[in-house]
């Protein structure tokens, strides 16, 4: 299982505002080409997001499916990506003075990427999911503007990537 965590410097509510508006997951899902198709009850529970993912001129498209819904809270995903089989990605909001601690776990849980789950593997999709919390921290911040109350790190984006 790789495991990312960031502090993004406004609510959870902002955040989760982002998380919920499921169009806009390709501003900030690292890989993530274009957008095919949210469902308009994105996030609720079984509602699916399309999109198509790749690099260079590798692309394949993959449906995420919504799995647990706890809005403000918690949002986890099933993503299949066929050939490459299904993992689960989770996300955690957690309100840290008036800013959001941002969990995100992924594991794979059909297909190759079970066999090939470990260390490098694990690193690589860290280092991945940091540059997304990075790009979705920015966003928060830009268009929410950083929390004011409580105390927290400073920073337009929030503290660094912490993987464990």
């Amino acid at each position: 299982m790789a495991r990312t965590r960031r502090l993004i410097l406004t609510p959870p509510e902002n955040v989760w505002d982002l998380l919920s508006d499921g169009r806009r997951y390709g501003e900030w899902v690292t890989g993530t080409r274009q957008v095919l198709a949210a469902e308009p009850h994105w996030p609720e529970v079984g509602a699916r997001l399309r999109v198509r993912v790749g690099v260079g001129p590798l692309v394949l498209d993959d449906t995420c499916v919504v799995r647990i819904c706890e809005p403000v809270r918690r949002l986890e995903l099933e993503a299949k990506a066929d050939p490459f089989g299904a993992a689960r990605i989770a996300m955690r909001l957690e309100p840290w003075g008036g800013h959001t601690l941002f969990f995100l776990d992924w594991h794979p849980l059909r297909g190759p990427g079970t066999r090939m789950h470990g260390l490098p593997v694990d690193y690589l999709v860290a280092v991945r999911n940091g540059m997304m919390l990075t790009k979705l921290a920015r966003i928060a911040v830009r268009e929410y503007g950083p929390a004011t109350s409580g105390g927290g790190a400073g920073g337009a984006a929030g503290a660094g990537v912490r993987r464990g």
